[in-house]
């Protein structure tokens, strides 16, 4: 894609997030050179920089380099010419230009315009003690703010990238807009690939793939009502990692859980070329995101890096440090608990201060609102592997001053069997993808036998998992993500169909608790298809008016299809792409979504405890087709009814009672009973797909088999 025109034109003013980079010296201070090197036939001039000051920072006159390495007995900084491969400067850190382990340098009458860097680092190598210093690697600055190297997406060849780093002026003028601040309980949270969601040509945009494709969407989102979206990653990542072929179809890593580098947005989901001003798009998405009232969250890789194991290339973390970056056994080799090779030592105090720097970085100057965190449990995991009780970094994270009004959301385990959904360290700031409620519900929905008092405890706000612990809004919950079937092919599959991704079916989740309704895959059966269609308008009543911060994919809305593939991590196509023709065939979930999303946010009481209940009625109750269930809802019934009560201030007392049948047959209930001054009325109804509400003239009622009610009392 060569359509990277001057279309998208950043705001240009001063931002005060790089202080440095637009400091004005007091008059009596002067940066004077104190040494003159040579390299290559031109003369540098150079003096000590800023070495509290990671990374590479254009300052007036010339730019400040700052690196650090325990290990290194020697580094020295590259320059190269915007594109080339082969440096035209290399200028040693002198000796006395290091204090501790930190390496810091001003080089004078560097156009930040003209160059690209990277560094050489020298120093012992034993690997068994975990030391593979190589001065003849090319190494990326961990701190870079923006990466060279990669072309537009698909287009380097495998395995052979240079990485080296840009210096970014940060100039983005971010005007009068304010965080959104949306209240926990309130959020209403829409996971969404950034190149997938706009790169089919149904999409409509004009840069497809790209932040700008996203920015044009907006409305859309909008319209839907969700109030958070939440990035699969953006951080620079190889698309061409592990490429391959497969029967004609091209597999990259697509979904982008492989980070590059932490701190630099990845280049090939631009639609304008940005040299030295990476980062402006995004910006600008954000921006625009935050103007309609909806926050933006990263999905953020901190488990591993794409360095990989013994085999993997060493293009930044292993040239510096890799004893401290990494997890490593007694005899060298990459601890795995990621499942891709390698594992970040995120507990130790260097590897602790770069994950808190880069955090920091993209609240401060990328205005970012929360973040997600991949396989968080190895988050958690000390030195040697082991689950700590305290973790430092997760400490650091839920009480740094920074970070204090950011959504902090944990996907609470890992590849290495940790599994912590209810017990992640959390000092009460920690949310969780709650993976319980996406398992037990799916089974509940589907009608598997003695899923119905897990499912009541889903629907109450996982109060069993999490009050006990005094944990509040923690609970994340999810039927669908990135990882697994899509709504749609959760009702329409029984077994996953990944036989595209080249692994002979074997990759992916085996436990999906999905039912097809009786035909495997796409079928012209109407009866069948309706069955389906009410299947998802069930589960997403149900995620609608459930406790928690209920979160879906993208694409759901509109039964957007993987074809019955659970692991589209490899497929950049339209197995992963969003075909928005799907959107006018299926209008009616779009608006049944939309209905859903607008009865949650018009009623408090489904989002939080307003108080310990009202009209003398508790907070949360449970009821099967006779009101007032008492004990535990037995294996043979498929009939659960959850009553909220609140007093609002400005409304008055409200409740709501959700009544769910999973049963294959029709059901008569019995609503509970109000004060004489209330009446129930019918406010969802899945079994149609067009909503009537109206008010009930009796308590009884017969709900259609396999299908949800929700009534308000009015």
């Amino acid at each position: 894609m060569e359509d990277k025109t001057k279309a998208l034109q950043p705001v240009q003013s001063l931002n005060k997030n790089e202080e440095i980079a637009h400091m004005k010296l007091p008059n009596n201070i002067h940066l004077v050179p104190l040494d003159v090197v040579e390299s290559n036939g031109v003369m540098y001039s150079i003096r000590p920089g800023f070495y509290e000051s990671n990374g590479a920072t254009a300052i007036p006159g010339g730019v400040n380099f700052t690196v650090h390495s325990n290990g290194a007995t020697a580094i020295s900084l590259l320059l190269f010419r915007v594109g080339e491969d082969q440096p035209f400067g290399e200028i040693p850190f002198p000796d006395h230009y290091k204090i501790g382990n930190v390496y810091s340098m001003i080089v004078f009458k560097l156009d930040i315009a003209q160059f690209e860097y990277a560094y050489r680092v020298d120093g012992p190598y034993d690997p068994k003690k975990g030391l593979i210093f190589d001065r003849s690697k090319i190494l990326l600055d961990p701190y870079a703010k923006a990466v060279t190297g990669q072309k537009d997406w698909g287009e380097n060849e495998p395995g052979m990238q240079q990485y080296k780093a840009r210096v970014v002026k940060d100039d983005f003028d971010w005007g009068d807009i304010h965080n959104p601040l949306t209240p926990m309980e309130d959020l209403v949270i829409y996971e969404l690939h950034v190149r997938g969601f706009t790169m089919d040509a149904s999409s409509g945009v004009r840069f497809p793939g790209t932040f700008e494709g996203l920015r044009e969407k907006i409305p859309y989102l909008k319209s839907l009502g969700v109030n958070a979206v939440e990035l699969m990653p953006i951080f620079e990542f190889d698309e061409m990692q592990d490429y391959r072929e497969h029967e004609g179809r091209k597999l990259y890593n697509y979904w982008g859980y492989s980070s590059v580098s932490f701190f630099a947005p990845n280049t090939s989901y631009t639609a304008t070329t940005e040299h030295n001003r990476e980062g402006n798009e995004l910006k600008s998405l954000i921006h625009e995101f935050k103007k309609n009232g909806i926050e933006v969250y990263l999905d953020v890789v901190f488990n591993h890096t794409a360095e990989g194991n013994e085999q993997g290339p060493a293009f930044s973390f292993k040239g510096f440090d890799n004893n401290i970056y990494y997890l490593l056994t007694p005899d060298g080799y990459y601890y795995n608990f990621s499942g891709c090779g390698n594992t970040l030592n995120c507990n130790h105090p260097i590897v602790h201060q770069m994950i808190l720097d880069c955090l920091r970085y993209w609240v401060t100057a990328y205005r970012v609102d929360g973040f997600r965190f991949d396989l968080a449990s190895i988050l958690g995991r000390n030195e040697d592997g082991s689950p700590m009780d305290k973790p430092p970094l997760l400490q650091s994270l839920a009480f740094d001053p920074i970070l204090g009004g950011v959504k902090l959301i944990a996907e609470a385990w890992d590849a290495g069997g940790l599994y912590q959904v209810g017990s992640f360290p959390s000092w009460n700031r920690w949310a969780e993808w709650n993976g319980k409620y996406r398992d037990e519900m799916r089974g509940y929905i589907k009608g598997d036998p003695g899923a119905a008092q897990n499912a009541a405890q889903r629907i109450a706000g996982s109060r069993d998992i999490y009050d006990v612990k005094g944990r509040t809004n923690a609970s994340v919950n999810f039927l669908t993500c990135h990882d697994g079937f899509t709504l749609y092919d959760l009702f329409a599959y029984n077994d996953k169909h990944n036989e595209q991704n080249g692994w002979g079916n074997t990759d992916g989740a085996n436990t999906n608790y999905s039912w097809n309704c009786g035909a495997e895959g796409e079928t012209e059966d109407p009866q069948v298809n309706r069955l389906r269609r009410r299947m998802i308008r069930n589960a997403f009543a149900l995620l609608m008016c459930s406790r928690g911060i209920p979160m879906f994919l993208a694409g759901d809305e509109f039964c957007n299809t993987q074809f019955g593939n659970n692991n589209a991590y490899c497929q950049d196509n339209i197995i992963s792409w969003l075909d928005w023709s799907l959107l006018e065939k299926n209008r009616d979930m779009f608006e049944f979504f939309q209905y859903m999303i607008a009865f949650r946010k018009n009623h408090k009481v489904l989002r939080t405890n307003l108080s310990d209940g009202a009209l003398g009625l508790p907070d949360v109750s449970f009821h099967g087709v006779r009101p007032w269930h008492e004990g535990a809802f037995g294996s043979d019934e498929h009939y659960v009814g959850v009553m909220f009560t609140g007093y609002e201030r400005r409304k008055g007392p409200e409740a709501v009672y959700v009544a769910s049948n999973a049963y294959w047959e029709e059901l008569e209930a019995t609503l509970p009973e109000l004060p004489q001054s209330m009446r129930w009325e019918l406010a969802a109804n899945t079994w149609e797909a067009e909503q009537h509400p109206g008010r009930m003239e009796s308590r009884s009622f017969r709900i259609p088999p396999r299908s949800v009610m929700v009534f308000a009392a009015k």
